[in-house]
């Protein structure tokens, strides 16, 4: 049975003026029901976990000043949200969930966060709207629990996944593979284990053609025995934020290949949601959605 870390209200945790786009969330939770691709069954309700997860990956000293909310003027103007304490809560929850889908992906092959994909936050520090990195927090997790031993993370997000390659540079049982475009936030990139930079405009040929050249060399390289997914739809032509330039049937193509090349191997994987900022709302509920549908048809 697929499981999906669901917390209700995700976008009712920031200030109003800060909900769009992030209204996404129920929107998605409610289109996969309408649509029969879930019901109610499939979803969980997440909640923090143990601090000692969190702290396993990021500073004592930022985490406190996250949960206490004294965290230093400049350092939460890099963030990008107000601060609240509902706010962290609610970022503290998304790891949870990631955690606890890592833990059901390797009881049913796959499990899903309906948030998360928070990778521009560093272990002391956050930015681009991400304060603590869910899936690297989950992934140490997996490995302090010896649960995994080689770790690979594929990361799609139309942006570099930075906080999670700094996190992992000098860590050689997590591979950190991150397929984004180059002249895109952040300016100044981390060095992934494997960064492909791809040039503003590039449509669905190139991208397909590109991720399909790549991924199944890194599978048979890196030997994982987990995976986590970051399969931001901010790849779509409509993205406010994106600067490439693939189609709906395009995202939907890069889920199957991937999750395809993933089932075929007897992987588990978790996949975090990560971006999509098009103007309209149905273009990135639809991009997701199709995220969804794809896991279901692939792995249940």
């Amino acid at each position: 049975m697929l499981k999906i870390a669901y917390l209700p209200q995700y976008e009712h945790f920031l200030p109003p003026g800060h909900r769009f786009p992030m209204a996404k969330y129920s929107l998605l939770a409610q289109q996969l029901l309408h649509d029969g691709t879930c019901d109610e069954s499939n979803f969980f309700e997440p909640t923090p976990p143990d601090d000692k997860h969190i702290m396993a990956i990021h500073d004592p000293v930022y985490y406190y000043d996250l949960l206490n909310l004294t965290l230093p003027h400049k350092e939460a103007l890099a963030i990008g949200f107000p601060l609240s304490r509902t706010l962290i809560y609610r970022e503290r929850a998304i790891a949870g969930g990631t955690i606890t889908g890592a833990d059901y992906a390797l009881k049913y092959g796959a499990a899903m966060n309906i948030a998360g994909g928070t990778h521009h936050a560093y272990a002391d520090r956050g930015e681009g709207f991400c304060m603590l990195n869910d899936q690297a927090i989950a992934a140490q997790y997996l490995l302090d629990k010896g649960l995994a031993n080689q770790i690979l993370i594929v990361d799609l997000d139309v942006h570099q996944g930075n906080g999670t390659a700094k996190i992992f540079e000098e860590e050689p049982r997590v591979f950190t593979f991150s397929m984004h475009a180059e002249k895109n936030y952040p300016f100044t990139k981390e060095k992934s284990d494997l960064d492909i930079g791809l040039p503003d405009g590039a449509d669905d040929t190139l991208y397909l053609a590109t991720l399909k050249r790549i991924l199944p060399e890194l599978l048979e390289k890196v030997q994982p025995d987990f995976v986590f997914y970051l399969s931001g739809v901010d790849i779509l032509e409509s993205d406010n934020l994106g600067r490439l330039s693939c189609t709906i049937e395009g995202c939907r193509q890069r889920d199957k290949f991937v999750l395809e090349s993933l089932y075929d191997k007897n992987l588990p994987v978790q996949i975090s949601m990560g971006g999509g900022y098009s103007k309209q709302l149905r273009y990135i509920v639809d991009a997701h959605a199709n995220t969804f549908r794809t896991v279901q048809d692939v792995y249940f």
